[in-house]
């Protein structure tokens, strides 16, 4: 053969295996290349919790956000009750005049405190010259009928005088006798001194006295007008004795009792809660509502209390310790409730707070503090935000809107 035919075909041969080694060593490459690529692409760190809120430094210290742990709370059980403040009715008067005149002086206005016995007004009319005449005439009546029987009862005695003589001045004496007591009794009612009159000393007024210690509300007369022995003229009312009138509904009667504590609020005292204790417990139902009335003794008694005044109450029926947490720290999201366990301190920076929700079933409330269940176990020592759930909720639902765009 010929050595050019020879030495082109050596070439060509070759040249056939350069190629093949060189496609061979471009895809090794290719793959070590893509190996390469993946390899050196940054690591998955995996997402971050959408969850979790996170808050600054400065950002906590805005919020004045407050970090504990559940605490071991008195939450009493509650039957709710409404009701008025109200009074004893041997401590209210309504004042009307036993005998009809002309109101000649009013001494009191409303709002007045007055003492037992003090004089609030002054009646005149001529009835009380003519009553006054009466009394001084029956008494003048009975002086002389005493020395006549007193003088008949010596002869009788002495079985001088008559018997039937003796009888008809004993029985005259005794009738005038009883007569001068009941016009007595009769002008002490109206606050006369039946002495001053026998001395021939009339009243020309007559005082209206109040029957008992408290304040005038209600002023029912002017000057000049006649009152008639009925109409009313004053309204007094004594608050030391106010207390709580409370309506209890049937279905809680049962756990209603003596001795147990009321936490009420009056609306006029909106930012003061007072309290009270039951001292009787009512026998009978209402019908609209069907409810019974309960009686509780003021403990601490502030601010003007009048009878009358709207009140709603809780009845402590019973009292038991539970671990819980503030209702600042408790927030509904959608049907479930949160609670935010707190950790402070990340990688990156140690003043960070990072704040996950956790899922609970709130249970007794009272006086801010909520009795809670949790629905997944969480460490004894535990932290919580205290406050501002309602906005690391909406920060949390901020941060997951973000992940999802």
């Amino acid at each position: 053969m010929n050595s050019s035919i020879i030495n082109k075909f050596l070439f060509l041969s070759l040249a056939a295996a350069t190629f093949l080694f060189s496609g061979c060593g471009d895809h090794q490459h290719s793959e070590e290349d893509h190996g390469h690529d993946h390899g050196t692409a940054e690591p998955e760190t995996g997402h971050e919790d959408e969850n979790v809120v996170h808050l600054s430094g400065t950002q906590f210290k805005d919020l004045k956000m407050k970090i504990g742990k559940m605490e071991s709370r008195d939450l009493k059980s509650t039957v709710m009750a409404n009701g008025r403040l109200e009074v004893p009715p041997q401590n209210e008067a309504t004042v009307t005049a036993i005998l009809g005149g002309n109101v000649y002086d009013i001494q009191v206005i409303e709002g007045d405190d007055v003492s037992k016995g003090q004089t609030l007004a002054y009646l005149s009319h001529p009835s009380l010259t003519e009553l006054q005449s009466k009394f001084l005439k029956a008494y003048n009546d009975l002086q002389f009928l005493k020395k006549d029987y007193e003088r008949k009862k010596k002869l009788y005695e002495s079985e001088v005088g008559s018997g039937k003589e003796f009888q008809q001045a004993e029985s005259e004496y005794l009738t005038a006798q009883s007569t001068v007591k009941s016009h007595e009794a009769q002008l002490r009612q109206l606050g006369l001194n039946p002495a001053r009159i026998t001395d021939g000393e009339f009243y020309q007024k007559l005082p209206i006295k109040s029957p008992i210690n408290g304040s005038i509300t209600m002023v029912e007369v002017k000057t000049g007008q006649y009152v008639s022995p009925d109409t009313p003229i004053f309204e007094i009312v004594n608050v030391e004795h106010i207390h709580a009138d409370l309506m209890v509904f049937e279905k809680d009667v049962a756990r209603v009792e003596k001795g147990q504590e009321i936490t009420f609020t009056v609306q006029s005292l909106p930012d003061s809660e007072l309290t009270a204790v039951i001292y009787a417990v009512g026998k009978k139902f209402e019908q609209d509502p069907k409810a019974i009335h309960i009686h509780a003794e003021i403990s601490n008694k502030t601010g003007n209390l009048i009878p009358g005044m709207y009140i709603q109450g809780q009845i402590h029926v019973e009292s038991k310790d539970h671990l819980a947490l503030p209702d600042e720290a408790i927030v509904s999201d959608g049907d479930h409730h949160v609670a935010f366990l707190a950790k402070k301190g990340t990688p990156e920076d140690p003043e960070e707070w990072e704040f996950k929700p956790v899922e609970l079933t709130p249970k007794k409330s009272y006086n801010g503090w909520t009795a809670v269940e949790f629905k997944e176990q969480v460490p004894d020592n535990a932290d919580f935000a205290l406050n501002n759930a309602y906005y690391l909720l909406a920060e949390k639902d901020k941060e997951g809107a973000g992940h999802s765009h």
